[in-house]
Parts: C-alpha cells; sequence; structure tokens
C-alpha cells in the first residue's frame, strides 16, 4: 500500500526529547521515493513549480510535473507549496577538526612545521561532532574538511553529514592540497598585545619571499619526482602532491591580497596546476585575469569588512557580483568562527541583495561549490544520476525569515534533523512554562 507522507506528519515524528548521541545515521533506502508538488531549485538556474522528482536507490532518476506514481508500497512525501533544493555545500572548513576552539583536546586541524603535505584531515574527522546536526538543520549537506597551519597544510576531503565514522563520510578523498601563501606585507595584527602574540622580527616581506622560494623549491622536486618512473626510495611527501601535476588534485591557495593572488596564478602557469583561491578578498580586483586563467574562488567570510580600508565597506557584498559578471567561477563559503558555517545560505542570500540573482546565489552554495571540489558528477545540483541529496525548505532558503527545513536527503535516505540547538530550545521552553 501507498505510503505518503505530508511535510507536517515527517516533522511530527521528530525525536526532539532524545539527546543527540540517539540520532543515528539514516539507513540506505532501496526502492523508489518520490517527493512532489515542490518548487524545484536545481541549482543549475532552473525552478520548477509543481513538480514531482523520482528517486531510486538514493540517485534522482527523474524530475518533471505530473510524474505518474504507481500505487505500490512507495515512499511519497508531498510537499505542495514548499521549496525544493539541492543539499547545501560548505567549500572550506574544519568541521570534525575542532569541537571547542578554547578546549585544545578538541582542536585537530593544525600540525606543527611548515611542510605537511602527507597530513591528511580526513582521518581526523569526527563524524560525532555536534556541530554537524546543527549543519544539516540549515540545509548543508557535504563539507569540505581542511587542514590548516604551516605553509603547505596537507590534504582535504569532501565528506557528507550522515555518517558512522570518516570511513562511511568520505564522499571524494584528499581532492585537494592546501597552500597557505606566505604574507608579503606588513600587516600588524592591531590585538597583538592584547593576546599576547609575539611579531617575528625582521622584514615580513623578505620573510615571505625567504618562505615563497622554499615553497617553489619544493614543487619543482615534487614535478621532477613525480615524471620519474621508478624511485630508489619513496618521498611521502612528494608522493601526497603527485595528483597535482596530473590535476587529480587540486591546490587551494590560502590568500586575500592582490600580490599574493599574483603569485598563485603564476604557480598555475609555472607548474600547470589547477589552483583555486580560498578567502581571496580583493578577488574582485583581478577578475578578467582570474578568468583568464581559469582560476576558480572559494570567497571567505562575506559578512566582515573589506581587507583594505580605501575599499566600500559593502565591498565583500558585491565581490560575488563582480566575480559573476566575470565569468570566474566562485563559491561562497562561511568560516566564521561563531556562527561555525551555519550562515552559509544567508551570506548567498546577501550576495543576492549586492547584484547577484536568487538562482545564481545558490549555485554559489551548490553547483559551484561542487564544481571546485570535483564532485559535480554526483552532487551540487538536482539532476537525472546524481545523488538525491535534497532539503525541502517552508520557504526561501536563502532568507533567515522564512528558511524552516524541515526535511533532508543524502544519497536518499531520510535525516533526523534533530540537533543541539533544537534541544536546548525545547529544555528552556519547558523550564520557563512556554511550552
Amino acid at each position: 500500500m501507498k505510503k505518503i507522507f505530508s511535510l507536517i506528519l515527517a516533522t511530527g515524528f521528530a525525536v526532539s526529547a532524545l539527546a543527540q548521541e540517539t540520532v543515528y545515521p539514516a539507513k540506505a533506502y532501496k526502492g523508489l521515493l518520490f517527493i512532489k508538488n515542490g518548487i524545484v531549485h536545481t541549482g543549475t538556474g532552473e525552478v520548477i513549480e509543481g513538480a514531482t522528482i523520482q528517486v531510486r536507490d538514493g540517485k534522482i532518476e527523474k524530475i518533471a510535473k505530473d510524474l505518474p506514481i504507481p500505487a505500490d508500497d512507495v515512499k511519497v512525501f508531498d510537499v505542495k507549496g514548499k521549496h525544493v533544493y539541492p543539499g547545501l555545500i560548505l567549500a572550506n572548513s574544519i568541521l570534525g577538526l575542532s569541537e571547542i576552539s578554547a578546549v585544545r583536546a578538541t582542536a585537530d586541524f593544525k600540525e606543527l612545521g611548515e611542510f605537511n603535505p602527507s597530513i591528511r584531515s580526513i582521518v581526523a574527522y569526527n563524524s560525532d561532532s555536534k556541530v554537524i546536526n546543527t549543519l544539516r538543520s540549515n540545509g548543508i549537506l557535504l563539507a569540505s574538511v581542511d587542514p590548516q597551519g604551516g605553509l603547505i597544510s596537507g590534504s582535504s576531503s569532501v565528506v557528507q553529514l550522515d555518517a558512522w565514522n570518516w570511513e562511511d563520510a568520505v564522499y571524494k578523498m584528499d581532492n585537494a592540497i592546501h597552500l597557505n601563501m606566505p604574507e608579503l606585507m606588513n600587516r600588524p595584527n592591531p590585538y597583538a598585545e592584547f593576546l599576547g602574540l609575539t611579531t617575528p622580527p625582521g622584514d615580513p616581506l623578505k620573510r615571505g619571499l625567504e618562505q615563497l622560494g622554499r615553497i617553489k623549491a619544493f614543487f619543482k622536486e615534487a614535478k621532477a619526482y613525480a615524471a620519474e618512473t621508478n624511485h630508489s626510495a619513496t618521498n611521502l611527501r612528494y608522493e601526497a602532491v603527485k595528483g597535482l601535476f596530473n590535476k587529480s588534485q587540486k591546490l587551494f591557495v590560502h590568500c586575500d591580497i592582490v600580490r599574493e593572488m599574483l603569485i598563485a596564478v603564476d604557480f598555475a602557469r609555472e607548474f600547470g596546476m589547477d589552483v583555486v583561491l580560498v578567502g581571496a578578498s580583493e578577488s574582485f580586483q583581478i577578475a578578467p585575469l582570474l578568468k583568464a586563467n581559469n582560476i576558480a574562488v572559494i570567497l571567505g567570510q562575506m559578512h566582515s569588512l573589506p581587507t583594505s580600508a580605501d575599499d566600500d565597506v559593502d565591498q565583500p557584498y558585491k565581490t560575488p557580483a563582480v566575480l559573476q559578471n566575470a565569468g570566474v567561477l566562485f563559491a561562497i563559503n562561511d568560516d566564521d568562527g561563531n556562527t561555525r558555517s551555519r550562515n552559509l545560505a544567508f551570506n548567498a542570500g546577501t550576495a543576492a541583495a549586492y547584484g547577484l540573482t536568487k538562482e545564481q546565489a545558490l549555485q554559489a552554495i551548490t553547483l559551484n561549490a561542487a564544481k571546485i571540489l570535483g564532485i559535480a558528477d554526483k552532487a551540487g545540483s538536482l539532476e537525472p544520476g546524481k545523488d538525491a541529496n535534497i532539503v525541502i525548505s517552508e520557504g526561501d532558503i536563502l532568507d533567515m525569515r522564512s528558511s524552516v527545513i524541515t526535511l533532508a536527503f543524502i544519497q536518499g535516505r531520510q535525516l533526523d534533523l534533530t540537533d543541539k540547538h533544537k534541544q536546548l530550545n525545547e529544555r528552556y521552553m519547558l523550564k520557563y512554562g512556554l511550552k
């Protein structure tokens, strides 16, 4: 007999009274599943009203209006009037690597030393992090887990946010190597004295150029190593970056100012690498150059002041539109340590208020991010053949006033959207007689 689930029924069965530790990863769903009558935002720029999505064994099979639904034992979710989106993608994060920033024992995202290309962030990923469920409740279903620290930090991997352990979570393994561009200008930290930080002695520009020389020497040696067919000894550092030279990996360069981004462009030319700029707050100044060199961008925290005091105060909000108009592939991110990435969709919403269309802003946190992370063949949009990573919202997911996530699926598995925030809300509503 057909099982029909309305949105109200689906959310009514939430086990919000239980502890988050009882929220288990969903079992794989085998068979047919239908999501009907939704306003479907495909993530490709297309919006289909009153559409039905047909999912078979975790993969999207069809999307169309008036799809016939068989009368046998299938799951049907009637989401009439609701908005249906691809699962949002967090393109740069330390999710699962840091739980409480002030507690050192819960932070495992940074390694000692300057050159650590063989460090793999995925093996430190904690799939039981309480932060993860709060992201799912905001529509984020996939995330890139990235290492930090040193000059070359190591490799990142993409995870799906419904897993027992890191092996289950892996969506794409070791897809990028992370390089922290040396600072090439004197930018003293105004809070250094308050935080007890010491500034290294000497000229910061000279020090940055010396570090840059060592980075280039490393990549030249690594490229020569990758070109050899037989090695007398295995070099783990060089082995870790071999994918950069056959383009099975990308080089994520963390930098903000123009002169640092120009060096990243030079890296792409000299070594033939696929380069992605992370942060890139001044990328609006060289957008045509980035387009000409096929350099992608992952923008950092948009709700912040501009890098330069001479820039417009709202420049971070306008930068996505500049990159869009120049044809640069870019993703919007949320790396604010306070929001812990929950505001990803609302950052995109801000960009939509400053020059992007709503669908372009959605692409910046779905399909564009998937292309940059190398997972666009199976994620980032609602298209036949892709994984059924789907989010349903009562309203516009980019608008914090109307975005209420009521259903979510990863690879066709319906997620339990219980999280710590909802539990605390219930606790104190009950305490003060508001429930």
